[in-house]
């Protein structure tokens, strides 16, 4: 399917493969145990020596639709599939890093994220937190425990954009692990494989599945790194592939033992969701510019943070690496305004801690996503306490412009 576009590919995969009575869709199959004629079958399933389902705490054919549709967005080798992106995250780094190992994370990281990494340095694996939009910080950070680079492609909420092409660069000349969150800008806009990444997290809960009714998350193998130089693979999971030896080990080990396991109703609304994803996105990003560029010249904003404005001190890598800017924007109120008394005047925009949703949302950030970091750990972010981010939805551009034009006024 090469020779078709992203949407073309994606709303048609399904179709592909074998399906009960023709459906275009995958069904949904909510069982979870699966039976064999043969006892020799099932034995072989389980030692990897033949493709089939074992258990439905680690595969679901429903599932199994949903990976194959992302590894095609990403264009990756296999994807392994979770119950939310947190679940992806957190159960990769448990399968591939064990106490004594390093990894080094951009600082401008997702709270709930850096509360995770926070965790791991309890337990014994040391986290290194930089500023990823300069690859100088994260090569200072090497040490020769270092296995692994954790990156996201836009910051939330004040829109850095990471340096990708250069860190990218340095883990191929390290041997690191290049570990890429692709959740801001989708597979639509932006593909690690372009800049050496080796796995890619998506929330599927946002843009991909896109309209706030499933929790999911995704990690996918795109080829790019050599597992046989990775000393943290056990055993069992070296197959005749060494490029699947990492992905077999998140799913066979991560996904097992930790039981994040996405369910097969969920699966399959995220999968139908997906078929839009370019539609929305470009309509949600078309939103963004709009909005980001009014407000940009408004008396009563202080600032505005997006990478799609000129100012923005990443707006060209932005414009070199993604198809657009995504849809995801911050702003900063001049002082005399109460960020809570702004969005409550906000009539089509939503208050909600989502994003990625087919509506347009609004959220104090200090005082909620971000309150348990604390003012300090806020002020080394860039967080003011008037700051507000939207996630920009695909209403009509000019009921946005005028439901921010009232809310300020």
């Amino acid at each position: 399917m090469a020779k078709y576009g992203f949407t073309s590919k994606i709303i048609h995969c399904d179709r592909r493969g074998p399906i009960e009575h023709g459906s275009i869709h995958k069904p949904i199959h909510t069982a979870v145990a699966y039976t064999y004629d043969d006892a020799r079958d099932l034995a072989k399933v389980f030692q990897g020596k033949q493709p089939g389902y074992t258990y439905g705490r680690q595969v679901n054919p429903t599932v199994t639709a949903l990976q194959d549709k992302v590894s095609l967005m990403e264009g990756g080798l296999a994807t392994a599939a979770f119950a939310t992106g947190m679940g992806a995250i957190g159960t990769t780094l448990f399968a591939l890093l064990r106490a004594g190992d390093h990894v080094i994370s951009s600082s401008f990281l997702f709270g709930n994220t850096n509360s995770l990494f926070n965790s791991f340095s309890a337990h014994g694996i040391e986290v290194t937190f930089v500023d990823a939009t300069d690859v100088a910080n994260v090569e200072a950070a090497v040490q020769a425990n270092t296995k692994l680079v954790f990156v996201e492609t836009i910051a939330n909420p004040r829109t850095q954009v990471t340096d990708l092409a250069e860190i990218g660069a340095l883990c191929e000349q390290h041997g690191l692990i290049f570990f890429v969150d692709n959740t801001m800008t989708t597979p639509y806009l932006f593909q690690p494989s372009q800049v050496k990444a080796s796995l890619v997290i998506n929330s599927l809960t946002k843009y991909i599945g896109g309209h706030a009714n499933a929790l999911g998350g995704s990690v996918t193998e795109l080829g790019n790194y050599d597992w046989q130089r990775f000393d943290n693979i056990y055993d069992d999971y070296k197959g005749a592939d060494s490029r699947l030896w990492g992905i077999t080990q998140i799913k066979k080990k991560g996904l097992r033992d930790l039981g994040a396991s996405l369910g097969p109703e969920a699966a399959h609304h995220i999968s139908v969701g997906s078929d839009t994803l370019a539609l929305r996105m470009e309509r949600a990003c078309s939103n963004t510019l709009k909005l980001a560029e009014y407000l940009s010249t408004h008396d009563k904003v202080k600032k505005v943070y997006y990478p799609g404005l000129q100012e923005h001190p990443q707006h060209g890598r932005s414009k070199q690496l993604f198809k657009s800017a995504g849809a995801i924007m911050s702003i900063e109120l001049v002082d005399d305004i109460d960020c809570f008394d702004f969005i409550n005047a906000l009539d089509l925009v939503a208050c909600s801690s989502n994003l990625g949703d087919t509506r347009s949302l609004a959220i104090p950030v200090a005082h909620s996503i971000y309150y348990e970091m604390g003012p300090e750990r806020r002020a080394s972010m860039g967080i003011s306490d008037s700051l507000v981010r939207f996630s920009i939805g695909i209403e009509e551009p000019e009921d946005l412009l005028a439901d921010f034009e009232t809310a300020l006024a």
